[in-house]
């Protein structure tokens, strides 16, 4: 079997290599460069050459074959058009999610196939693993073939399921995670004892494959600044709204008006802002910080509360519209009029959240046990099985709606 190392220049997929070299596996390894316009960007324009001469000296390093892959127009078509789009909505995108499952694990991948690969092997700190049911007999999906499992690293810091929440089931079986079972300290000790040039890079930060940018400037490339109103909200509007009863009103995002609050002070884009922002509004005077709680990208308004607990912020459910509802695990697949148990994450790092599944024929309803804060659509909401594990199964995600 020849696998196909996405060498990035970083010590996690330089050890994935090392790891998979040590095992007697035929490998070779290949660098993709996915950007070039550096406007926004906060490192210079040399960073990705000098992460390609760093993986090119690892692969010499480990004596196996080095290749270079420009896959910019894939990028700029696949996920970077739809992260200016999204943001254009008011939407707050997340590209990294789409850079797994539309470039490294798709573009990449067929790649990694053209010149011979059978599997793709990554840095990722995720876990792959057979379906097995309660008889030890290996599970298949609606289409009859053998499924695999999406599950947490070992190192739960580190982890990096949530950003595979796209992967399809043929993805998912022609990747490999060798570092999956290992935490970060361990990754570097192997890196250092090997002498691999990548043993002290730092992590790399930002969007992926892009870097760490100023937003509103990287924005600016392809979204107009226009001045507009910033509205408080304070706390008082909530007393008079009536409670929400129905799993449809709890997952409906609150709309504001001007006349809601009182107007304190000019913004450069609604488009620039998303939910739960706090920094870079310009705002002072205040005894608690002030927060985005909505954006209106029609009236170009952004809508702000005082303090963290600000009723604005929190939600009790969230809906998800048919076609942005994606099963890793396929057999699972709910129909309308069923519900499910799971644990869920808003966002990457968030700690595991209760709630329940309801699907209903128009689209996949989330009620959480709990109010979350934050809820921002566009983002990724993503499930995983509720049976107690540290590092629980990803099963499936979905693009929060409103």
């Amino acid at each position: 079997m020849k696998i196909c190392v996405g060498l990035s220049g970083g010590v996690d997929s330089s050890v994935a290599a090392l790891l998979l070299k040590r095992q007697g596996a035929d490998v070779f390894a290949m660098y993709m460069q996915n950007w070039h316009d550096v406007e926004g960007t906060l490192h210079g324009d040399c960073e990705w050459e000098e992460e390609k001469f760093v993986a090119e000296m690892v692969a010499r390093k480990l004596g196996i074959p080095f290749y270079f892959v420009d896959l910019s127009k894939e990028y700029m078509f696949r996920v970077a058009d739809y992260m200016f789009d999204e943001y254009s909505k008011g939407r707050t995108p997340n590209p990294d999610v789409l850079c797994n499952s539309k470039i490294k694990f798709d573009a990449f991948m067929n790649a990694a196939r053209s010149l011979g690969a059978d599997m793709v092997a990554t840095g990722h700190y995720c876990r792959r693993e057979p379906v097995i049911g309660p008889d030890g007999v290996r599970k298949t999906g609606p289409d009859g073939k053998p499924l695999w499992s999406l599950l947490e690293g070992t190192d739960l810091n580190k982890c990096q399921a949530y950003f595979l929440c796209r992967l399809s089931q043929e993805q998912l079986g022609g990747a490999l995670f060798p570092i999956g079972h290992l935490d970060k300290g361990e990754v570097r000790r192997i890196a250092a004892e090997a002498e691999l040039p990548s043993a002290d890079r730092k992590d790399s930060q930002g969007i992926c494959f892009v870097g760490k940018v100023d937003l509103p400037v990287f924005l600016q490339q392809k979204l107009k600044s226009k001045e507009g109103d910033v509205i408080e909200i304070p706390s008082s509007h909530y007393d008079s709204l009536p409670e929400p009863q129905s799993i449809e009103e709890k997952a409906r995002a609150l709309k504001y008006t001007p006349e809601d609050g009182r107007v304190i002070g000019k913004h450069i884009g609604a488009q620039f802002y998303t939910i739960g922002q706090r920094k870079g509004l310009g705002i002072g005077g205040y005894k608690e910080p002030l927060f985005v709680i909505a954006t209106d990208i029609a009236g170009n308004r952004i809508y702000l509360g005082e303090g963290q607990d600000h009723p604005g912020l929190y939600r009790e459910a969230l809906k998800i519209l048919p076609g942005e509802i994606h099963w890793i695990r396929t057999d699972l697949e709910m129909k309308p009029g069923s519900g499910m148990r799971v644990r869920l994450r808003i966002r990457y790092r968030q700690p595991l959240q209760d709630g329940t599944l309801i699907m209903k024929e128009d689209g996949m309803y989330v009620l959480f046990d709990k109010p979350q804060r934050g809820v921002t659509p566009g983002q990724f909401c993503v499930w995983y099985s509720d049976d107690g594990s540290p590092a629980p199964e990803v099963l499936g995600s979905g693009v929060i709606s409103e």
